[in-house]
């Protein structure tokens, strides 16, 4: 995955580099960034929080994660993490963007160039992901990539004081020769 680049209308997916680390601490130390991901995710974020992030000590970077390029700045990320055992077939993803790029499609076009990769590069069935229940743009984003919205699991985050449900949403195929 470290050479692997993909293109979109607007955007680049691209490995993470260490000089995108002032773009990354810009982009991510914002309170509604940071609202929507997981905990790994912190507020404030801060430069040895981006340190940590690009020496792979906060997620795996041998896994399918890419920045986010707009206009030659890393904005933002998407990353994908395979199941293991009998799960390996399955995925589960997450993504974020600094909100200077938010209300402009641009996710909806990053997850139509990085799921269908994802789920042929990794030979997935499944892809899925986790949205917070408030999350609606984030939701909105799935569904107008084909994800579809399986359930819900109750009282499943407790993030800022708040106890939060969690949307579940996937795209799944029955045979490795399946477009979806």
């Amino acid at each position: 995955m470290a050479e692997t680049t993909l293109r979109g209308e607007g955007f680049l997916l691209r490995p993470w580099r260490g000089s995108d680390l002032d773009s990354l601490v810009r982009h991510a130390d914002d309170a509604q960034v940071s609202r929507g991901v997981s905990d790994r995710f912190p507020s404030p974020y801060t430069r040895e929080d981006g340190e940590a992030f690009l020496s792979g000590r906060v997620i795996d970077l041998d896994d399918p994660v890419f920045a986010i390029e707009i206009d030659g700045e890393a904005c933002g990320g998407i990353g994908a993490h395979p199941g293991k055992g009998e799960r390996v077939h399955s995925a589960e993803f997450g993504y974020w963007l600094g909100r200077a790029h938010w209300g402009k499609g641009t996710m909806t076009r990053v997850v139509s160039v990085f799921a269908p990769w994802a789920m042929r590069e990794l030979r997935l069935y499944r892809l899925y992901a986790t949205v917070l229940a408030f999350n609606i743009g984030s939701a909105q984003v799935l569904r107008r990539n084909g994800f579809l919205e399986e359930g819900v699991q109750r009282a499943a985050v407790f993030k800022r004081g708040v106890l939060h449900d969690l949307r579940v949403f996937a795209k799944v195929r029955r045979n490795l020769d399946d477009d979806h």
